[in-house]
């Protein structure tokens, strides 16, 4: 199986799991609380964690199928599977400044990107001639 599709295919997966997870906490919990993506960030750390494990001690899975699994239907699921992964991994080592600095920086440059892209659409919705 060619990797990019083996991404692909799980990607649609994932992304397919993310949007029903939302869809059920939402019916479940209401509006008021992202529900939903917190829901998919904790499994999908959770599931990394053993998917990766596995991997590792009793699975010699071809690269196709790790990156369907992991790469595709977990990134597709949740990108903050691959960043608790890479924090847990500098904790286990004990990279606590690396770590520190890489949790931080994410979620601080993270949010700040995130207002930056909201101003950024906000202008543009405003100055943009309303057709193209």
């Amino acid at each position: 199986m060619n990797m990019i599709l083996a991404v692909a295919t799980g990607g649609a997966i994932g992304a397919t799991g993310r949007f029903l997870v939302g869809k059920m906490m939402f019916r479940l919990m209401g509006p008021g609380f992202p529900w939903g993506t917190l829901t998919v960030n904790i499994v999908g750390s959770f599931a990394i964690g053993i998917v990766v494990t596995l991997l590792a001690t009793r699975y010699n899975l071809t690269h196709q199928w790790q990156g369907f699994l992991v790469i595709g239907v977990l990134g597709g699921f949740t990108t903050f599977s691959a960043f608790s992964m890479e924090l847990g991994l500098m904790l286990e080592r004990d990279q606590i400044a690396h770590a520190a600095l890489y949790a931080g920086s994410s979620l601080i440059f993270g949010v700040l990107a995130l207002f930056m892209g909201l101003y950024l659409g906000r202008y543009l919705a405003y100055y943009l001639p309303l057709q193209w």
